[in-house]
C-alpha cells in the first residue's frame, strides 16, 4: 500500500535540539515515521525530494491573536506560511467562551475587537466545547484552547471593578473545572485587560488552583501598574500566584521594554532563580522589537469599569475626556501608528503615526485616537517600539525560553511579526548572527511549546507522532515583513503539513483546511 506522502534526502531535525541527521520522513494516515538508509523500495502517492532542504516538526505559536479572525479566514496565510501549524488562543486572559448569554459574548467581542477582531458574525457558541467544535476540520492549522480570566470574572462578577463575594468565587472556580474538562489547556491571564485585570492575586491563586489540579499551566500577561512597586514587581506576582497554587507559571511576550529601564539581567535572572527554587516557569518572546495591542488599553481603569458601553460613554463625555487627558500621557505618539481602520473616510490613516493623525485632522493627537475609536467603534490597533532590541537576542536564545508571534492578523500596517516572527529566527538570530544554532531554535518553535502546553504527539518528528511537519531551506529563508511593509510572506518555507496532508506546497498555499481543535487530554482527536 503507497504511503500518503515521502519526503526524502532532506536533514531532519527532530525537535528535541538534538543535531540534524539525513533521513526520510515517511506519511501515512496523519502520522510520522523516519527512516535511514535506502528508502527506494518504498511507494507514495507523492514523492518530495527535500536535498539542501531542513525537514522539521511544525512550529508551534503559544500566543495568537488568531482565534476569531481565523473562522473567516481560514486559510491563515499569514502563520502558516510561517511553518505555524498548532496556535495557542484564548491568550491575555481573552478567551471566547464560555458564556452564560450570546448577548454577553457579542458584548465581549466588541470589547476587545482592536485586539481580537471579529468571528463571521454573530457569533453563535457559548461553551469552551461548542467553539473548539468550530475549528475541526475547518481550518488550516491546529488551535489549542487557554481559558482567559476575563470570561471567567463576567460570568461569576460581572464587568465591574470590585472584589469577587466568596460565593462568586466558589462560581469562578466551577467555570474553570468545566472549561478545562471540555479541553483548555490552562488558565491565560491579561492584568492590563478589564475586566480579568480587576482580579487581585488572592483570586488567581483560586483560579489557578483549580486549574493546576487537571494537568493545567498558567500563561500570564502581567499587571503593568506594579512597576511603580518595583522593575520585576508584576512578574514576582506571577511566581507568587505560581508558588501558592502550585501550577506552572509561562511568562508571555517577555522581554526588557526599553533600553536602560534595568537590566535584561533583571529578568531573565527572575527565571533562573525561580527554577532554581524549583518553581516550573518558562517564557516565551517574540522576535521583532515592536509590541502592538488595542488603543483602549491606554485609557484610565475607570473609563472601562462596566463594559464596552461605559468606554464609549468615556469617550463622548466632555468631562470624562477632560479627565482622561489630563491622566494620559502622550510620550511616543510620534513614533506609534495606527492600523484596523473600516470606515472608507479613516483609511488614510493606516499606518500613521498618532501625531501624524492628529495633525492630518487638525486636532490634539489624544481627541484624535478619541474620535477615531468613536468612530470605529474601539476597534483600533497601535503598533509601537516596545522591545530594547539591543538585548532582544539574550531572550530568544535563552533555554528557557520559546518562540511565539503575539500576532494580530487585520490592518493595513499590522506588527510585521504577524508574518515573519518565526523564519526571522532562522534567518538572522540562527543563520546571520549564530546567536543560537539551528536544533535549539528548532527546539524552541517544536518541542518545547508542545511540553509547555502538555501535548503528547506533536512536537518532534518521532514514529507515531502526528505529521505536522515543515520543509525549509536554510541558506534562503527569510522575513521581507518590515514597519514600511508589514503584509509580505516569508520566504524559503516550501513545505507545510498539517496533520498529514500537504498545507503549503512549493511555498503556495493548497486551500486544505485539516486543523482540528486539540483538547487536553484529548490531543490526538
Amino acid at each position: 500500500m503507497a504511503l500518503d506522502l515521502l519526503i526524502e534526502n532532506g536533514q531532519v531535525v527532530d525537535g528535541t535540539g538534538s543535531p540534524g541527521f539525513r533521513a526520510a520522513v515517511l506519511i501515512e494516515d496523519g502520522t510520522v515515521a523516519i527512516r535511514r538508509g535506502d528508502v527506494s523500495g518504498l511507494e507514495a502517492k507523492r514523492v518530495i525530494d527535500a536535498a539542501g532542504l531542513v525537514v522539521c516538526p511544525g512550529f508551534i505559536d503559544l500566543h495568537s491573536h488568531a482565534g476569531l479572525t481565523i473562522l473567516g479566514e481560514p486559510h491563515h496565510d499569514p502563520k502558516v506560511r510561517q511553518g505555524v501549524t498548532t496556535e495557542l488562543v484564548g491568550i491575555d486572559g481573552i478567551s471566547h467562551a464560555p458564556f452564560k448569554t450570546r448577548e454577553e459574548l457579542h458584548r465581549y467581542i466588541w470589547l476587545d475587537s482592536g485586539l481580537n477582531g471579529y468571528p463571521p458574525m454573530p457569533a453563535d457558541w457559548l461553551t469552551v466545547a461548542d467553539l473548539l467544535g468550530k475549528y475541526d476540520g475547518t481550518v488550516a492549522i491546529n488551535v489549542a484552547y487557554i481559558l482567559g480570566n476575563s470570561p471567567v470574572r463576567i460570568w461569576g462578577v460581572g464587568w465591574n471593578d470590585r472584589p469577587a463575594t466568596a460565593a462568586e468565587l466558589e462560581d469562578m472556580r466551577a467555570v474553570v473545572r468545566e472549561a478545562m474538562e471540555e479541553g483548555a489547556w490552562g488558565l491565560s491571564t491579561g492584568l492590563d485587560y478589564p475586566p480579568g485585570g480587576y482580579a487581585d492575586t488572592d483570586e488567581l491563586v483560586a483560579l489557578s488552583e483549580e486549574s493546576a489540579r487537571l494537568g493545567g499551566f498558567y500563561h500570564t500577561h502581567t499587571r503593568s501598574k506594579l512597576r511603580s512597586e518595583g522593575l520585576l514587581a508584576p512578574w514576582r506576582e506571577a511566581l507568587e500566584i505560581g508558588r501558592r497554587s502550585s501550577i506552572p507559571v509561562h511568562l508571555t511576550h517577555y522581554r526588557q521594554g526599553a533600553q536602560g529601564v534595568g537590566s535584561h539581567l533583571d529578568y531573565i535572572g527572575l527565571v533562573e532563580d525561580g527554577r532554581a527554587e524549583g518553581l516550573d516557569v518558562t517564557f516565551d518572546c517574540y522576535s521583532y522589537p515592536y509590541s502592538g495591542t488595542h488603543f483602549i488599553i491606554s485609557l484610565p481603569d475607570w473609563a472601562k469599569d462596566g463594559g464596552p458601553e461605559r468606554v464609549m460613554a468615556a469617550l463622548r463625555d466632555p468631562d470624562d475626556r477632560a479627565r482622561m487627558k489630563r491622566e494620559m500621557s502622550t510620550e511616543g505618539f510620534g513614533s506609534m501608528w495606527l492600523t484596523n481602520f473600516t470606515k472608507a473616510g479613516n483609511a488614510a490613516y493606516e499606518g500613521r503615526s498618532i501625531s501624524d493623525v492628529a495633525e492630518m485632522r487638525g486636532q490634539e493627537p489624544l481627541d484624535a485616537v478619541f474620535d477615531l475609536l468613536i468612530e470605529e467603534n474601539l476597534g483600533v490597533s497601535v503598533v509601537s517600539l516596545g522591545t530594547n532590541q539591543h538585548t532582544l537576542a539574550a531572550f530568544v536564545a535563552h533555554p528557557y525560553g520559546m518562540i511565539a508571534s503575539d500576532a494580530i492578523l487585520f490592518g493595513e500596517y499590522p506588527n510585521p511579526r504577524s508574518y515573519g516572527c518565526f523564519p526571522l529566527v532562522l534567518a538572522e538570530f540562527v543563520r546571520a548572527e549564530k546567536h543560537l544554532r539551528l536544533p535549539e531554535a528548532i527546539r524552541k518553535m517544536t518541542s518545547f511549546p508542545a511540553q509547555r502546553l502538555g501535548l503528547p504527539d506533536r512536537g518532534i518528528l518521532r514514529d507515531g507522532f502526528k505529521a505536522d511537519v515543515v520543509v525549509f531551506d536554510p541558506g534562503r529563508v527569510k522575513a521581507p515583513a518590515t514597519r514600511e511593509e508589514p503584509r509580505q510572506y516569508p520566504v524559503g518555507i516550501e513545505y507545510v503539513v498539517v496533520n498529514g496532508e500537504l498545507v503549503i506546497d512549493r511555498g503556495e498555499n493548497t486551500g486544505a483546511l485539516p486543523g482540528r481543535a486539540l483538547r487536553r487530554g484529548r490531543a490526538s482527536t
